[in-house]
């Protein structure tokens, strides 16, 4: 299974281009924040190459701050600035955001490393080992529980949402399409912490693959131009 992140980093820092490619020509401040969200879910998977190989207490930190924490909370809030119209919510939330992503990195920055660390297993997913090694104290578990509810409400809610918009009103079926496979993939990485507590760790490093693969087929689909009908002109003969 060790082998699956490496696919997962590869596909989502091509995601990560083509959405900032995207932001380069329509400078819309969700595919801002979604570029970064999935920078931060790259960095995540990364660093599940890096500790196949060996151990490195930066790179768990790296590991729980961008994949625990921070991920789905950046991609939910690019689906926040889509959304939301009403004056100064997206961009106060963005600011809170920042904040606390800047708390919880200090945070995990200076969480202390167990010695544990020095029994780590390369043939174990990280999911099974990192609760013995990095010690988190409450203020951690408590950002991470608030961010990834936020993350996944938003970022799921409001693909559900705008797919059941374009249901409701029968129009652009490849965007109601894919705002479905976001949705879908969105939730992949929110399951994994189940397959986690039930022994099935390995299953992390495959729902992560699964989602990106989802969430990038999806915006692709979402953002692909509709082909323009030419109108087909019949002459009409006079006798």
């Amino acid at each position: 299974m060790h082998y699956i992140p490496f696919l997962s980093t590869l596909v989502t820092f091509a995601f990560a281009g083509a959405v900032f490619s995207r932001y380069r020509y329509k400078k819309g401040k969700h595919l801002l924040f979604w570029g970064v969200g999935l920078v931060l879910y790259g960095l995540g998977t990364l660093s599940e190459v890096v500790m196949s190989f060996t151990f490195s207490p930066l790179m768990l930190r790296i590991w729980y701050l961008s994949g625990a924490m921070l991920t789905a909370a950046w991609l939910g809030q690019g689906t926040v600035f889509l959304l939301v119209r009403k004056r100064r919510v997206a961009p106060t939330l963005a600011a809170i955001l920042i904040a606390i992503s800047l708390a919880a990195f200090g945070l995990i920055m200076v969480a202390p490393i167990t010695d544990a660390a020095a029994s780590y297993q390369l043939n174990q997913a990280i999911s099974a080992q990192y609760k013995a090694i990095l010690v988190r104290n409450g203020m951690i578990t408590l950002l991470t529980i608030l961010l990834n509810t936020y993350g996944t409400i938003t970022l799921v809610g409001g693909a559900i949402y705008s797919a059941f918009l374009f249901w409701r009103k029968q129009v652009l079926a490849n965007r109601m399409a894919g705002n479905i496979l976001i949705a879908a993939g969105a939730l992949m990485p929110a399951m994994a912490g189940s397959f986690v507590k039930a022994g099935l760790t390995d299953w992390l490093y495959l729902s992560e693959l699964i989602g990106v693969v989802l969430m990038f087929v999806g915006f692709l689909q979402a953002t692909a131009s509709k082909p323009v009908e030419k109108k087909t002109v019949v002459a009409s003969s006079t006798h």
